[in-house]
């Protein structure tokens, strides 16, 4: 565990020297415009361990608890004129601590939809090597069919089509194409099962 660093720090009452007199007085300034690093520093070092607790409350593991905690102080930090209440640091630590802490929840649940997928059920690569087989055959019979026996089956059972739609299509009688389709199928059926 990462602990905050101590706070030893000089104390700058009574200094004669001007630099220091002058960081006094910036440091007043930034208590007009915002809480001063020093006080959000002590207020994170005193709060450190609860704040801890309050990521560990919303998340599982010390690793990402520690993170969210220096993150929240980090963020309160780069933040801290719009802190107007030195009082209310605290309160702005904690707030930020349970936005991060739901931000982390909220990409694991993501990262664990995306993970969780089932994969599609796919034919194992002899499954495919056999359907492909298979096609090259129908594909190979096809074409010993005669031209207007392949154009009916082709259109009837490949495109989906209805017989009349078929007929119109081909320009042929709707019995021409149940004729040719039947036809068609019985010299398939013949060459499909010489091969097998």
């Amino acid at each position: 565990m990462i602990a905050p660093w101590s706070a030893a720090r000089p104390a700058r009452a009574g200094s004669a020297h001007p630099a220091d007199a002058a960081q006094h007085v910036d440091t007043d300034d930034a208590v007009a415009s915002g809480t001063t690093v020093d006080h959000l520093t002590e207020t994170y070092r005193a709060h450190y361990r609860s704040l801890l607790g309050l990521a560990a409350l919303l998340l599982d593991d010390t690793a990402s608890c520690e993170d969210v905690v220096q993150e929240a102080f980090i963020r309160v930090h780069s933040a801290r004129k719009r802190v107007r209440d030195p009082e209310k640091t605290l309160a702005y630590l904690r707030q930020t601590v349970v936005n991060l802490s739901r931000s982390a929840l909220r990409r694991r649940i993501v990262g664990l939809k995306l993970l969780s997928k089932p994969m599609p059920d796919m034919a194992s690569a002899e499954e495919g090597a056999y359907e492909q087989l298979e096609r090259d055959e129908l594909i190979r019979a096809m074409r010993g069919l005669q031209r207007r026996q392949r154009e009916v089956l082709v259109l009837r059972y490949f495109a989906d089509m209805t017989e009349a739609q078929v007929a119109e299509v081909l320009g042929l009688s709707l019995g021409s194409v149940k004729a040719y389709g039947s036809r068609g199928i019985a010299a398939l059926r013949t060459v499909m099962e010489s091969t097998s």
